[in-house]
C-alpha cells in the first residue's frame, strides 16, 4: 500500500533538514520505512522542485499514455490504408469481381 502523500512530504522535509551527520539510514528507520524508498522519494521531491531536466513520475506516466495512444492511432490508421488500398484495386478498369460480388450489382 503506498504512503500518504502528505506522510512522503513530511519525512522528505525532515530529510531535507536533518542535521549534517545523521544518516537517511537512521530516519528511514525512525518511519518504519526503508533507506532505499527515502531515497527515492528526496529525488522525486528534488526533481519536482528544482526544475531539473529530469521526469516527474505524473510526467512519466503521461508520457506512457500518450504512446499508447498513438500506437493505437498507427494501427488504426493502417488498416484504413489498407481498406482503401483493397477497395482503389477492386474498382480499377480490367479487375474481375467475384461472383458474389457481381450479383449484388
Amino acid at each position: 500500500m503506498p504512503y500518504p502523500h502528505e506522510f512522503r512530504g513530511d519525512v522528505v522535509h525532515i530529510a531535507a533538514n536533518r542535521d549534517p551527520g545523521v544518516p537517511l539510514r537512521q530516519i528511514a528507520a525512525g518511519f518504519g520505512i526503508s533507506e532505499t524508498c527515502l531515497q527515492n522519494w528526496v529525488r522525486q521531491a528534488a526533481v519536482e522542485t528544482s526544475g531539473k531536466p529530469d521526469v516527474t513520475k505524473a510526467e512519466a506516466e503521461e508520457t506512457r499514455e500518450l504512446r499508447k495512444r498513438v500506437r493505437l492511432l498507427e494501427q488504426e490508421n493502417e488498416v484504413r490504408r489498407r481498406a482503401a488500398s483493397f477497395f482503389v484495386q477492386a474498382h480499377l478498369p480490367g479487375n474481375v469481381l467475384p461472383a458474389r460480388d457481381r450479383a449484388r450489382r
